[in-house]
């Protein structure tokens, strides 16, 4: 098809938003994280503080980007959002670590995440897993190579059925359980050490993150002045009320030390507990349901990143080219084989903890903008109209959003120095391809 003919269409309403923030947030994180995130805080008060303090970090960021995305309603989130703030060179480099790293890195992860999980449900050899996760990035593609009220649909589904494991275990903890849920000290402490709160929300912002990938689908969400940010900020707040309301009912469920103790195991603990071992296998169905929602939203975001990058000229000219459905494609098929590629090459814990803290860069720089935003209207003398959403609290909201990605990178840059020298280098690969477009496209 000719450039001047790609055109995604514009069928995307908040529902289906509100499933994306949701479907590309809640994956595995709150499910196997409650033993790391409690010993690390030291005990159960303190850990239920960091989930919730992580969710509101994530919730100022959430209202600070729908600000600067309801005043840039396009295809392609951050990496336009940067360019328009920044010019082309930073917007370039905001979508080539997306596309390089960020982007196939987590869909990778997620899915050797799924496939693991898939393995030990059904007995199959872990030898088999990363042909499962493969196979599992071609059906979700596939998937999304269709209208994308078909995905749309997926991801409202599966967003509405991971919702009933989590429900479970809050109602089950908050109404049967019989441990304390706050007070609780952990007693043992391992190598991860206990007692360090900010590290404990460290650790929930990663479990936070993704509720920016909604960015991505700006030029196909009805309204999307409107509609982004209600999507982003109501699918946020489901997110917290979740998150906080798993972790409380577990910490009612179990003693803390044993929370601890199970690790990854806690959710199936607390549903065979609950429910039997009909109910342990009901939550292992419904964290692979999370999952494969999980991977489905991020499929139907990134690779809209990559089409506007190549519509911009910075990419391959292939990579615009949307089908008969009005689908990217070529995008979507491109980031699926890196991802793919990944899964057979790569370690996907380390990837994806490098691709989180290069996203928090642009994260930090994306936040900034709205002081620029506003300080333009006021040297130019605009007033917004009604349909623009405005951070609310300014500027607390967008300085606590600033603050949150400080935090986040500082304290990665302490704990794993040599993982984000890795991670600039792999963002400095981008910049000879910059120029080279520069040179190409003159």
């Amino acid at each position: 098809m000719e450039a001047g003919k790609n055109e995604l269409r514009r069928s995307m309403g908040v529902w289906t938003g509100i499933s994306v923030v949701i479907g590309t947030v809640i994956g595995s994180g709150i499910f196997f994280k409650q033993g790391q995130v409690l010993e690390t805080a030291g005990g159960t008060t303190a850990g239920l503080m960091a989930w919730l303090i992580g969710g509101l970090i994530t919730l100022a960021g959430g209202l600070t980007v729908s600000e600067v995305g309801s005043r840039i309603p396009e295809t392609g989130g951050i990496y336009i959002y940067m360019k328009k703030l920044y010019g082309g060179f930073a917007g370039f480099l905001t979508g080539w670590t997306q596309v390089a790293i960020y982007a196939p890195a987590i869909i990778a992860s997620v899915a050797a995440y799924f496939s693991q999980l898939f393995a030990n449900f059904f007995g199959i050899p872990m030898t088999w897993t990363p042909l499962i996760g493969i196979i599992t990035v071609v059906l979700i593609t596939a998937l999304n190579s269709l209208d994308n009220r078909i995905a749309g649909a997926f991801q409202v589904a599966t967003t509405s059925i991971k919702l009933i494991p989590i429900a479970a275990l809050v109602i089950f903890g908050i109404f049967f359980g019989k441990a304390d849920a706050l007070g609780q000290t952990v007693a043992h402490v391992t190598s991860t050490g206990s007692g360090n709160f900010g590290l404990a929300i460290l650790a929930t912002l990663f479990a936070y993150d993704g509720w920016a990938t909604l960015a991505n689908l700006g030029g196909e969400i009805k309204n999307p002045s409107k509609n982004l940010p209600k999507a982003i900020v109501f699918g946020l707040l489901i997110v917290i009320l979740a998150y906080v309301g798993v972790t409380y009912g577990i910490y009612q469920a179990l003693p803390a030390n044993k929370i601890v103790a199970l690790g990854s195991e806690v959710p199936y603990t607390v549903a065979t507990q609950a429910f039997g071992q009909l109910g342990g296998k009901l939550i292992a169905i419904g964290i692979l349901v999370s999952m494969i929602g999980t991977l489905n939203g991020k499929m139907l975001a990134f690779p809209r990143m990559v089409y506007a990058m190549a519509e911009e000229g910075v990419l391959p000219r292939y990579l615009k080219r949307i089908n008969q459905a009005k689908e990217p494609i070529a995008a979507l098929w491109t980031t699926a084989v890196l991802a793919m590629i990944l899964i057979v090459l790569s370690g996907a814990d380390w990837l994806s903890d490098m691709a989180v803290f290069v996203i928090w860069l642009f994260y930090a720089a994306t936040f900034c903008g709205v002081f620029i935003l506003r300080a333009k209207d006021r040297k130019q003398g605009i007033t917004l109209d009604a349909n623009t959403f405005k951070a609310p609290l300014y500027p607390l909201v967008p300085l606590v959003a600033i603050g949150g990605a400080l935090f986040v990178l500082i304290n990665t840059l302490i704990a794993s120095f040599s993982m984000v020298l890795i991670s600039f280098v792999f963002v400095a690969l981008g910049i000879p391809v910059y120029y080279y477009y520069q040179f190409k496209n003159k």
